[in-house]
């Protein structure tokens, strides 16, 4: 049976803002290849956005660099499908809002969520979740974006990860608060990407820049950048790393862009 119960629109309901409610299509599903790519195919088909979809299980789930998501029964993969039309340049900020929504929106749930560059949600210096944003775009104009949610619910995880049931029995949480199943975890996830979004619309991209180095976990990271020393200081308004770079008697700041570099984990 597809993650869909009453339960799921009731936390929508309780959680997002009557306008998003009425505004919102839920498309749910047992197992699919990918979330993003069923909102471009339900585009191509006349769909309008905004659409969700959720789906139990994805087998060609896409993550950053060209991976596949690791999608097993137990964890949360869904894709929000928004209409934009903000400039080419401004691409970034849809990861950053997002990244920072979510983050704000699991803080509020007991889960200490972090941020780590450039779209990964980290719990106990260990990866929980990552996003995956897609565009579309028309006369130097991004129409649309997908933006594609990966959570660790109760699923397997590799070494480098952790799900949140684990965390929850961990540091002796009540497993019925804050979140009691995948429908609650939707919700929440839904609720911080909307929530940043809004913000972005109120505040621009230095608010949500400002909220999001607050949880950032690679601040004053030590990395080396082309047999330099260089350390983390932040990131900027186009998505890239900043670093500063150290070397005998000269201090130079420089900007990675997305794909110039990876931060592992530990």
């Amino acid at each position: 049976m597809p993650l869909y119960r009453p339960k799921l629109k009731t936390e929508l309901k309780k959680r997002l803002d009557s306008t998003w409610c009425d505004r919102l299509s839920l498309l749910l599903l047992d197992c699919i290849p990918s979330t993003n790519q069923l909102l471009w195919d339900k585009l191509a088909e006349g769909k309008t956005f905004p659409l969700v979809a959720i789906a139990d299980q994805q087998t060609a789930g896409r993550g950053q660099w060209g991976r596949t998501w690791q999608s097993e029964q137990g964890g949360l993969y869904l894709s929000l499908g928004l209409p934009l039309g903000i400039p080419i340049q401004q691409g970034a900020h849809i990861t950053l809002w997002s990244a920072w929504g979510m983050a704000e929106t699991l803080r509020q749930n007991q889960i200490p969520v972090g941020l780590k560059w450039p779209n990964d949600l980290v719990l106990n210096q260990r990866k929980l979740g990552g996003i995956k944003t897609e565009t579309k775009v028309y006369q130097d104009k991004i129409q649309q974006a997908v933006i594609g949610v990966g959570l660790n619910w109760a699923n397997a995880v590799p070494e480098t990860g952790i799900n949140l049931q684990t965390f929850c029995e961990q540091h002796h949480l009540d497993p019925i608060d804050p979140m009691d199943s995948l429908e609650t975890l939707a919700a929440i996830a839904l609720q911080g990407i909307l929530w940043g979004y809004q913000r972005y619309c109120d505040e621009g991209i230095e608010g949500i820049l400002a909220a999001y180095l607050n949880y950032f976990v690679n601040l004053g990271q030590e990395i080396c950048v082309e047999n330099m020393l260089g350390i983390i200081t932040g990131v900027s308004e186009q998505g890239e790393l900043k670093v500063r770079l150290q070397s005998p008697g000269a201090t130079t700041e420089i900007h990675l862009p997305l794909g110039s570099i990876q931060l592992g984990y530990a």
